[in-house]
């Protein structure tokens, strides 16, 4: 890197030199060529036959004494006209260096924090002050780069230790049960068959994370649906609701729908889980004997579909947190089922259709998210 940099900073110095040299030249040039012409108009018309004895005996003409003293005067020009122009070229190398080297410290400084980042060290900015020109923009969309690097790292960071945690809980139900039933020799028939269930619980839950995880990573990775077709969002939502009906009717929820007139153009079978996720985390955080109510319709031209529901009180601070990975509120949240992956779910799929999902607390208790997708001509 160092010797990039040099070799860089040697060519800004030769051509900012050489630019010099050529200017003095052209300079030199115009010079002889002004002052030979102002010696030419400048000589004295004398009649011929008249001459000038010099020191050494010799007689010149008038003419000849006249262009002798311009040849004089031109040569000395030019020789000292040269001999500034060396002085001047060294000067001009010297001052390009400098020049150069003054151009280039940005450069250097983002190579130099670029050399210190790492995987475990996102942490260093450059931090250029000066005016705003095109190498301060550039330090600064370089800075703006790094603080995206190190968020994008920290979320990757948390999301592997956050799945690792809740892969290893269904695991380690699987193994105790396992080692009970072996480490039991008179274990009868039932209680193998019990083990049996709760090993296959385990591994339901651990195949929906695992489903999840990959929808989520499909989802943030596509840069569209790979499959577009009217969908009727009062369709979806219906299909969401009976899914859970038994789950509805355990808790004793109340259930209000409003089938609004609203179809999304997309891939059916994401806004099918994205309608799913939202009616399921309206019940699964819900309390008992609460409600929770569907809304369909199209709002500033965009289809919406809108899940509200009675639930614990969320501060309004906490509310963003919630559409990140594994993310849930309160104890209520964290005490049943899901991974915490369901809003996520539902805005990386809202995001990939071009839509938005937004979440707000209701003052009571409970939460409204509301999904805004493109309509279907």
């Amino acid at each position: 890197m160092t010797e990039s940099r040099t070799t860089l900073r040697w060519r800004l110095t030769l051509v900012y030199g050489a630019v010099a040299l050529a200017v003095g030249l052209l300079l030199l040039l115009l010079s002889v060529v002004l002052v030979s012409s102002a010696l030419s108009a400048g000589l004295l018309d004398l009649p011929r036959g008249l001459g000038v004895r010099l020191p050494d005996g010799r007689i010149l003409t008038l003419e000849a004494f006249q262009d002798s003293l311009r040849e004089q005067a031109l040569g000395q020009l030019l020789r000292r006209g040269l001999l500034a122009l060396v002085l001047l070229g060294a000067l001009g190398v010297a001052v390009s260096y400098y020049l150069a080297g003054r151009v280039l410290q940005p450069l250097q400084d983002i190579t130099v924090a670029a050399q210190r980042l790492s995987a475990e060290r996102l942490d260093a900015r450059i931090d250029l002050a000066g005016p705003q020109d095109e190498l301060k923009q550039l330090a600064d969309t370089f800075d703006d780069m790094l603080a995206r690097l190190e968020a994008a790292f920290e979320a990757q960071r948390r999301f592997v230790a956050d799945a690792s945690h809740e892969l290893r809980t269904p695991l380690a139900v699987m193994r105790t049960e396992v080692e009970v039933a072996l480490a039991d020799p008179d274990a009868s028939a039932e209680d193998l068959r019990e083990a049996a269930v709760v090993v296959r619980d385990a591994t339901v839950r651990a195949d929906r994370l695992v489903d999840s995880l990959l929808l989520l990573a499909q989802s943030e990775r596509m840069q569209g649906p790979s499959v577009r077709e009217r969908v009727e969002l009062p369709e979806v939502g219906a299909q969401a609701l009976a899914a859970v009906a038994g789950e509805i009717e355990e808790r004793g929820l109340s259930v209000a729908t409003s089938w609004g007139p609203a179809a999304a153009l997309g891939d059916r079978g994401l806004l099918e889980r994205l309608a799913g996720n939202l009616v399921e985390n309206a019940v699964r955080h819900n309390v008992d004997g609460g409600w929770l109510r569907v809304d369909t319709g199209v709002v500033d031209g965009r289809a919406r579909l809108e899940v509200s529901s009675s639930g614990g009180v969320i501060a309004p601070g906490e509310v963003a947190g919630l559409f990140e990975a594994f993310r849930r509120h309160g104890t209520a949240r964290t005490a049943r089922r899901g991974a915490g992956l369901g809003l996520a779910i539902v805005r990386a799929v809202a995001e990939l259709h071009g839509g938005t999902a937004r979440a707000s607390a209701r003052p009571d208790g409970g939460l409204v998210v509301t999904v805004d997708l493109p309509r279907s001509p």
